[in-house]
């Protein structure tokens, strides 16, 4: 009896390791998207930064051309 019980045990064990480790797996690729879409925003943000200033020094230099005329 004792026997059955400490297979079912390690059949459990088992069981639970194979969870873990698919647990595991699943949180590693999370972390791999989630550090790709950071990345993807840090793009975005310095894309929109850089437009910013495209703008600006557009509009400084129709202001000179505004004002020369």
């Amino acid at each position: 009896m004792t026997e059955n019980i400490e297979n079912l045990i390690l059949e459990h064990l088992r069981a639970i390791r194979t969870d873990i480790g698919i647990i595991k797996q699943d949180i590693h690729d999370i972390k791999l998207m989630l550090s790709s879409l950071e990345e993807r925003q840090d793009s975005l943000h310095q894309d929109t930064y850089d437009h910013s200033m495209s703008i600006d020094t557009l509009d400084s230099r129709i202001a000179r051309l505004e004002t020369q005329l």
